[in-house]
């Protein structure tokens, strides 16, 4: 067999798994869509019109699982992109070789540690240090923190890449013009990597708002719109982790219309971070 069929064989070996992934997405779109229609078929302002969240009445008011999602997904955010950037340029620009190579393999190893790993930490040491601030302590701000930790390696590794796509003469240039390394990261690098910074704190985001595990262990899982970081939230996924087991009809599937909205966001942001307009510079 020649190289070029080879070449054919294994490009439609690829193009046919990726049809099967996309098979799969819609799949599972349409059936949670199916299977939440009987709640959007009843009204689609009840959700938030509804007085509360009380199945036992049909009372099904979503707003404030929204609102602890969006909360703790964005303070998660504002977390971990500074982070991020700053471990990135630290052990790809600033580290010697033989602190970066272990530092790189260490966020690695974060990026693997199930989420259930983080929640136990954030229940045993985050919620307790801030209940001396404010009881309850789960609340807000310790999802914020746990999720902020869990999410930091995905933007760190995509940061990673992004300083490695960068063309080598950009660092021959900036070292002939005897630029100052930190002049060279503040006016040149960032600047050209702010493709990879979207792109990675996007699906960071979406990582962010479909965790279950961890928020349900540090949140207070009270079903309330947050005013301030120290109130106890439920999010869209622990309110889905904790009532599906038994609930019937409109429960059931104002539970699936939960999902939806998640699906929806998730899907939402990780088209973004396919934007061209976000993409490196540098990238073919």
């Amino acid at each position: 067999m020649s190289q070029t069929q080879s070449d054919k064989n294994f490009h439609r070996l690829l193009l046919f798994a990726s049809w099967i992934a996309t098979i799969i997405v819609a799949l599972i779109f349409i059936f949670v869509a199916w299977e939440a229609w009987p709640a959007i078929a009843s009204g689609p302002l009840k959700f938030i019109s509804d007085p509360a969240w009380d199945p036992s009445s049909q009372s099904y008011y979503l707003v404030p699982m929204i609102a602890g999602s969006t909360a703790i997904t964005l303070g998660a955010i504002v977390i971990a992109l500074p982070l991020g950037l700053i471990s990135a340029l630290f052990y790809e620009l600033l580290a010697p070789s033989w602190i970066s190579k272990p530092y790189r393999s260490t966020i690695e190893v974060l990026a693997g540690i199930p989420s259930v790993i983080y929640g136990f930490w954030g229940l045993v040491s985050v919620v307790p240090l801030l209940y001396k601030l404010s009881p309850p302590g789960a609340n807000v701000l310790a999802g914020s923190i746990v999720l902020g930790i869990m999410i930091l390696p995905t933007i760190s590794l995509f940061i990673a890449n992004g300083i490695r796509s960068v063309p080598k003469h950009i660092f021959t240039s900036s070292h002939s013009l005897r630029l100052s390394k930190y002049t060279m990261i503040l006016k040149i690098i960032i600047p050209s990597i702010k493709g990879p910074i979207v792109s990675g704190t996007l699906i960071a985001l979406g990582r962010a708002a479909g965790e279950t595990m961890a928020v349900l262990m540090v949140c207070g899982n009270i079903v309330k719109v947050p005013t301030t970081f120290f109130d106890p939230v439920r999010t869209l996924t622990s309110n889905i982790a904790l009532e599906m087991a038994y609930a019937l009809d409109n429960h059931r599937s104002a539970l699936f219309l939960s999902g939806l909205v998640l699906l929806l966001m998730i899907i939402t942001l990780t088209a973004l971070s396919q934007l061209r307009f976000f993409k490196d510079p540098y990238e073919s």
